[in-house]
């Protein structure tokens, strides 16, 4: 645990640390303890809203016949 005098003098040493090891920093600041964590951001992928956008079964595109509807 630390003081907020020695988070002030170290913070960018402080927050490195905190960025390769994963590990919190407690401050502890009028009797209360706050916490510096790393939270790992989520890929583009996890971000996505999981939308319904067809209004059939998937199989039923997959063994459509579309020879009617293409034209070369």
């Amino acid at each position: 645990m630390i003081t907020p005098s020695e988070l002030r003098q170290n913070l960018y040493n402080l927050l490195d640390q905190v960025i390769l090891t994963g590990e919190a920093i407690e401050i502890k600041r009028k009797g209360k303890v706050l916490k510096i964590i790393f939270e790992p951001s989520k890929s583009k992928l996890e971000n996505l809203k999981k939308r319904d956008v067809l209004n059939c079964a998937p199989d039923e595109i997959i063994h459509n016949n579309w020879e009617k509807e293409w034209k070369a």
